[in-house]
């Protein structure tokens, strides 16, 4: 037929206008056969541009058509689809939404009948109106045809608008039921035999048992098997066995009409390694002694569907006790929240961004929340006990649990992330819940979910709202309640009652609820602006001490901190408006003692958490400490002013470490923990010994200026030693130094001698004065002769010394001088001296490695504190930090003559050498390293948490939860983490004794 002038462009426009695509295969398909008589029929056209996908709709009612065994057959459906506004908006919405479903009415014509009748029991059919579809089916493939024609109803309903989405998902829900009943019921006629011997019952669980199933999901299951009476017990689970086995098979297996939808039974106890069938008491038996907290979240929705439901619900009746008592468990709330961690870490990175059920703000975030809430509020409150999402968020918020608009914000989210996945899933009935990046499938969901001006744009834009809203409010939803119950502002929004406060404070991991609502009393309290910032912030923090080892003194410190600094007016705005200071104040108050009383002592250092111009907390230079502790000294009255004002620089400064070191270790929703422990352990080294560096040499200029003006009748300099001298020194370290003086001319000896003893005596004094600043202690047992011997010498006098009385042990110590302070001429002259002797030329005879090897041995004897584990001690136990540095100390004594790397005074720089020269293994180095790394970081670890030094782990069991949490365990896990110290020690240790000890094995 030739188509009229300007008739071609007309139809072309109409049908751009009407949503169309490709408008020119549109038009050759208005102008098939088929379609004759609709050619020009307005309504159709009206029809096909209210759907999803115009284009895929045409194409499959031409499909449809061309089907249809006979002309009267497709008459009948051509007059019916004109006529028949209901059939016409499902079968053309059906069409254009899934080609799944477009491809079973090609194979079986017959089924758009089922689109016809509108009864009101159509519009919402139960189990029992399911049932009666499935009756017919005798095999598995006759099965299938029947769930897709009833599916084919559900879904016309809802592209349709006809259901909601929560209510399509129950429609899927009992349509599954009826499956299952159907699928078991074939079963048990194929071997009646074994029907005859056991009662089974099938359990829903997951969304099947929440009443909100998708389109295409695994239909998880957990199988309750009985022996009828007079039943051998083993035999009736073996038949019972058999006939689950076959029902999942009739479910899950392909055929000429594909598969239904999986059946998944790995929810059962001891998952796919346990019996797919128990007895009710196996299960019970199970569940009280080895089921972990995430087997009882799942039971929240265990829901009897099919076989024996008596049985069923005797499961049911069972097992509820015991998931309304899974909130005491130790750590529960961690658990959950780890559970919910790893399925994000377990998503890959290039599915992160297009997940919505287990991505970051999707549908997994809003099931969590709600079932947390659920378990920790359902025990003492029985509305709570819904296993349908929606239905028991609007629970939650009608007891108070949840805030009314937080739970009308994530039901809106939820019910949006939902229909996407639905729309998704729908299209080619595949289980996937990734959105698509293809444009056209894109829009497709777009105009399915109403979205016509801009649907690829405005789908990404509602979609990313939602996802944000979700993010924003998951974990606020279980804090913000806290603050509602005790700041009482509104009127007539229900409140968490004070017991239920408890409840969630104790779940949370405070072991003081009554105190911790005391203090968010005092915070958030009132109407002014401050408690107005405090409730915002509040909910946020609270999560974050949970996440700690002790969130009671996360909470307590930031009371404190908070009431010091309440008036000011850049305290609440910068952990409002500056995005990681809040999480940064949260980590550092609940880390430990150390990071809180430093801060407590000048809270204004708060500053330093945010991400302005307040230094953040990037370790600063020692030659900008140097400068800024040598311009206060100069600008004090007298020495003990100046040396006060030097050790609150110190004192700040040991905050800014701690703190970063604290977040670096810990992570933050934006930046992730530290994956290199060596870089942060050489971040804390070398902060705080370029900052004692600078508080020396401040402290030096304070007490020359006050007792001798301008200049000391001798010269003096301060040689750094030990981990001070090698940049590694601890949190809890002592300056390990020694001090060496030389009279400037026409000065006499006993004079210069004098003077220089007099600044160490005094420099020692004011750094150890009791104040509100830690004080500094100088150590300096490391000189010629030990206690014994002068506190301060001359450059010749050491010249004298070590040319006659030098030891080995002497030798050994001086592999790490380095001068810190003083005049850097004399200590550069100090180290030219030393230098042949820590690095000589012929290198180290046997009868001097053999005395090294016996005063190690005896350290290790004699110094060991009494009824210390060995194995567990960082510094003196095998594999710990003696050991290695002897190791690398008696490598750099041998070979550091003709190995310049080997010259410095940094132990994992020295390592790094010897390995670069073939001295030491890459995989020996390797081990080295990793122990010396980790024995460091356990010290530093156990200075942050108890605010004294210590070299062993602690017995606290808080305390060690959050040394626990410092090294990157998760809660409950300490016991793993001494495993683990211990192991790495027992191979540090190993490659010691052949190295340091000439063990050849290992």
């Amino acid at each position: 037929m030739t188509a009229a002038p300007g008739r071609r462009s007309s139809t072309f426009t109409r049908l751009l206008r009407h949503g169309f695509t490709d408008a020119s295969a549109a038009e050759r398909l208005l102008d098939s056969v088929e379609l004759a008589p609709l050619r020009d029929d307005p309504v159709l056209l009206e029809a096909l541009g209210a759907t999803a996908d115009p284009d895929l709709a045409l194409l499959g009612l031409v499909r449809l058509l061309e089907a249809q065994p006979h002309n009267g057959a497709r008459r009948e459906l051509l007059d019916t689809l004109i006529a028949a506004k209901p059939l016409r908006d499902r079968l053309l919405g059906v069409l254009g939404a899934s080609t799944a479903l477009a491809d079973h009415l090609t194979r079986h014509p017959d089924d758009w009948q089922a689109l016809v009748t509108y009864e009101s029991r159509d519009l919402h059919p139960g189990v029992e109106e399911f049932e009666a579809g499935l009756a017919e089916a005798t095999d598995p493939v006759s099965l299938r045809v029947a769930y897709r024609r009833c599916l084919l109803s559900i879904a016309a309903r809802d592209v349709c608008g006809t259901t909601g989405v929560a209510e399509s998902a129950a429609e899927l829900a009992d349509l599954a039921t009826a499956t299952l009943r159907a699928a078991l019921a074939l079963a048990e006629h194929a071997a009646p035999g074994d029907a005859a011997l056991c009662r089974l019952a099938v359990i829903a669980m997951g969304k099947c048992g929440g009443r909100e199933l998708n389109y295409v999901s695994d239909v998880d299951v957990i199988f309750v098997g009985e022996a009828v009476e007079g039943a051998d017990e083993t035999k009736a689970i073996r038949a019972a066995t058999r006939l689950a086995s076959h029902m999942m098979r009739i479910c899950s297996e392909t055929t000429v009409e594909g598969s239904i939808w999986p059946v998944d039974a790995n929810l059962r106890p001891e998952g796919r390694n346990g019996p797919l069938v128990r007895t009710l008491s196996s299960h019970l038996a199970y569940y009280q002694r080895w089921a972990k907290t995430w087997e009882f979240q799942a039971l929240l929705k265990a829901r009897p569907v099919a076989g024996d439901l008596d049985l069923g619900e005797e499961y049911v009746a069972a097992v509820q006790p015991l998931v309304w008592k899974a909130a005491e468990r130790e750590n529960f709330v961690p658990d959950v929240q780890k559970m919910r961690r790893r399925v994000v870490e377990n998503i890959p990175a290039a599915e992160v961004d297009r997940q919505l059920k287990l991505g970051p703000g999707g549908l997994r975030d809003v099931e969590f929340a709600v079932q947390l809430l659920q378990l920790v509020h359902g025990r003492a409150d029985t509305s709570l006990r819904s296993g349908t999402t929606l239905d028991a968020l609007k629970a939650l918020a009608a007891g108070g649990y949840v805030g009314r608009a937080d739970a009308a914000q994530l039901d809106e989210a939820y019910r949006f992330l939902r229909s996407m996945e639905h729309r998704i899933q729908l299209f080619r009935l595949r289980r996937t819940h990734l959105v698509p990046e293809d444009e056209a499938e894109l829009r497709r969901i777009g105009r399915s979910l109403g979205l016509r001006t801009d649907p690829v744009a405005d789908l990404h834009r509602e979609w990313r709202r939602h996802a944000t809203v979700v993010r924003r409010l998951h974990e606020k939803l279980f804090y913000r309640p806290l603050l509602d119950a005790v700041a009482q502002l509104a009127t007539g929004e229900a409140r968490l009652s004070a017991e239920a406060a408890r409840e969630r404070l104790v779940a949370l991991g405070y072991d003081d609820p009554a105190s911790a609502l005391r203090h968010l009393e005092a915070l958030a309290s009132g109407v002014t602006r401050k408690a107005a910032i405090q409730r915002t912030l509040l909910p946020v923090m609270l999560g974050w001490f949970a996440d700690s080892a002790d969130p009671d003194a996360g909470l307590l410190n930031f009371r404190k901190v908070s009431d010091a600094l309440g008036k000011t007016p850049w305290y609440l705005r910068l952990l409002r408006d500056e995005g990681a200071a809040a999480q940064n104040l949260a980590r550092v108050l609940s880390a430990g003692r150390l990071a809180p009383d430093l801060l407590m002592r000048a809270p204004e250092a708060v500053a330093l958490l945010g991400d302005g111009d307040g230094g953040g907390l990037e370790p600063r230079s020692r030659a900008h400490l140097e400068q800024e502790i040598l311009a206060a000294v100069n600008r004090a009255d007298g020495a003990a002013q100046a040396v006060t004002a030097a050790r609150g620089v110190r004192r700040r400064e040991l905050f800014r470490t701690a703190a970063a070191d604290i977040v670096g270790s810990y992570g933050t929703e934006e930046q992730p923990a530290e994956a290199d422990q060596g870089a942060l352990v050489d971040r804390v080294g070398g902060a705080v010994s370029d900052l004692t560096a600078a508080t020396l040499a401040g402290t030096l200029r304070a007490v020359v200026r006050d007792g001798w003006g301008d200049e000391l009748p001798t010269r003096f300099a301060i040689i750094g030693m030990g981990r001070f001298g090698g940049h590694e020194l601890g949190y809890g370290s002592d300056a390990d130094v020694l001090f060496v003086h030389e009279p400037r001319d026409g000065v006499d000896e006993r004079e210069a001698s004098q003077a220089a003893n007099k600044v160490v005596s005094e420099m020692r004094r004011l750094l150890q004065i009791p104040s509100a600043d830690p004080p500094l202690l100088i150590d300096a047992d490391l000189r010629p002769e030990g206690k014994s011997g002068p506190l301060v010498r001359t450059l010749k006098s050491y010249e004298a010394y070590y040319r006659r009385w030098s030891l080995t042990w002497e030798s050994h110590a001086l592999l790490r001088a380095e001068p810190v302070a003083g005049d850097e001429d004399l200590g550069r002259r100090f180290i030219e001296l030393i230098d042949p002797l820590r690095h000589p030329a012929d290198g180290l005879g046997e009868e001097a490695v053999r005395e090294i090897r016996r005063l190690k041995a005896r350290m290790e004897s004699e110094r060991l504190p009494r009824g210390a584990d060995p194995k567990l001690h960082a510094k003196l136990g095998p594999g710990g930090l003696s050991d290695v540095e002897w190791t690398v100390q008696l490598l750099q004594l041998r070979h550091g003559a003709e190995e310049p790397g080997l010259r410095t005074t940094r132990t994992r720089e020295a390592l790094a050498a010897a390995r670069a020269a073939g001295l030491i293994t890459d995989e020996d180095a390797a081990i080295l390293d990793e122990a010396w790394v980790l024995a460091t970081r356990v010290r530093n670890a156990v200075m942050l948490v108890r605010g004294r030094a210590g070299d062993t782990f602690p017995t606290d069991s808080r305390e060690l939860a959050a040394v626990g949490r410092y090294l990157g365990y998760g809660p409950g896990h300490a016991g793993d983490m001494l495993d683990g110290y211990r192991r790495t020690a027992r191979r540090a240790r190993a490659v010691v004794e052949e190295l340091f000890y000439g063990v050849a094995e290992r």
